[in-house]
């Protein structure tokens, strides 16, 4: 079964990795900008010189993976150096078979849009890579070691803040003399967005409210919650800090759809006091007890 897993979550990074590298050609190459990280440069490069994208992608993420292997973890080496391989792979193929016809050309006008749609694929991508373990390389593994050597780094900040430089660097390149500030700002556009649609797949779709909630009336709002939501809630005996008084804590999940019923069961007892915290992901289940 762990093998069966591990195999999918190969694949799953080397389909991703197909899904940038389409969106690279398609999106980010014909419109004169630079995506992010390590992989524009790379843009950046190809766009001066010619430089296939894909070369420059193997050239910077195998040190990289290599680095990643001995200082931040294994699996998470691995699966980007599997990554780096696929997507050098793809781009190459997609840049010699003729798939110019579905290429976004936006012609310098309008070049919004084909920014905000690969910034919501790269997103995509790098969301669910991170999901697994894995990164596209780059500034990713980059990001990835201060965030282990510095544990209270987050990880998006880390990488938009080095992303910032390279869109310093399309000040000039895109420039036809002088400095054109528009590949600047699209780099930081798409470097927004693919961002926040990462931490939003990161964060994962199983959100809820943690409640605790001190009381004097355990049992009945136990009995209301099972009643009402068919939920159940862990009880703990407290003692008050200060008026040494003897109180119940209960703790209970919900998700967002019972919200509001959960707070109308509180409104209906006094002498309780409660506050809730959002949960970005839950895991395990409990069997339902007849």
């Amino acid at each position: 079964m762990n093998k069966a897993k591990s195999l999918l979550s190969y694949a799953t990074v080397v389909a991703m990795a197909l899904l940038l590298a389409l969106n690279y050609h398609v999106f980010i190459v014909q419109n004169g900008f630079a995506p992010a990280g390590l992989n524009g440069i790379a843009t950046m490069i190809q766009y001066k010189t010619g430089f296939s994208i894909s070369y420059m992608s193997l050239l910077i993420n195998l040190p990289l993976s290599l680095f990643a292997y001995f200082f931040v973890h294994r699996s998470f080496a691995q699966k980007t150096l599997v990554f780096s391989l696929a997507y050098s792979v793809f781009f190459w193929l997609f840049q010699h078979t003729g798939l110019e016809l579905i290429q976004y050309n936006a012609q310098g006008h309008d070049t919004i849009y084909p920014v905000i749609i690969s910034g919501v694929v790269s997103g995509v991508v790098y969301g669910i890579c991170f999901r697994l373990n894995a990164s596209t390389g780059g500034t990713d593994v980059l990001s990835r070691y201060i965030t282990t050597v510095k544990p209270g780094t987050d990880f998006f900040v880390m990488t938009f803040v080095l992303n910032a430089v390279v869109a310093v660097a399309s000040l000039f390149v895109y420039a036809e003399g002088g400095v054109d500030y528009k590949p600047a700002a699209l780099c930081i556009t798409y470097c927004f967005i693919s961002n926040f649609v990462g931490n939003q797949i990161l964060k994962g779709s199983k959100t809820a409210y943690k409640f605790t909630i001190i009381t004097t009336h355990p049992e009945e709002i136990s009995q209301d919650i099972f009643r009402i939501l068919q939920h159940s809630a862990t009880r703990i005996h407290a003692v008050g800090g200060y008026s040494k008084a003897e109180k119940e804590v209960l703790l209970c999940v919900v998700n967002k759809h019972q919200l509001v019923d959960f707070q109308a069961i509180l409104a209906r007892y006094p002498d309780t006091f409660s506050f809730y915290e959002l949960v970005n992901e839950t895991y395990g289940n409990f069997a339902r007890v007849k």
